[in-house]
């Protein structure tokens, strides 16, 4: 894995029957941890400036998908720091070949620190105040799909 959040390898479109519906990522989880998927506070995906909200993204981990419904109530999957989670977005023709400015992020509750939570990355809208230590992580890479 790489030491970025966001993973440039599985960074493609998705493929069903034929047609390419949608596109994928992969992120690492920057935590010793791991988390439990409820412990997850997923945020908005940019890519290319099109927002993706926290409802349009199915995670996938260790091979299952979860919507962010099922996450929030989800105390049995854990998520380790070794396993890359694959986050998928349905897209109508994917996205176009070549470079994508990509921005993602979330953050998590743990039983040792204040659940504090920011579920947004757009600055004008009101929020709680967060603070990285408490698990919040945005970041920003500019990948090639082809």
């Amino acid at each position: 894995m790489e030491r970025e959040v966001i993973q440039s390898v599985g960074f493609r479109n998705i493929k069903k029957d034929g047609k390419i519906t949608g596109f994928q990522m992969k992120i690492r989880l920057p935590y010793y941890r791991g988390v439990f998927l409820s412990q997850l506070r997923p945020g908005t995906l940019i890519v290319d400036g099109q927002r993706y909200e926290k409802e349009d993204i199915i995670w996938n981990i260790k091979g299952e998908d979860y919507t962010y419904e099922e996450m929030k109530t989800n105390y049995d999957t854990h998520w380790a720091v070794t396993t890359p989670a694959v986050l998928k977005v349905q897209k109508e023709g994917g996205l176009a070949q070549g470079f994508h400015d990509i921005t993602y992020g979330f953050c998590f509750t743990s039983s040792y620190m204040p659940p504090m939570m920011q579920d947004t990355l757009d600055p004008d809208e009101e929020s709680e105040i967060f603070m990285p230590e408490f698990g919040h992580h945005v970041n920003h890479r500019h990948l090639l799909i082809v």
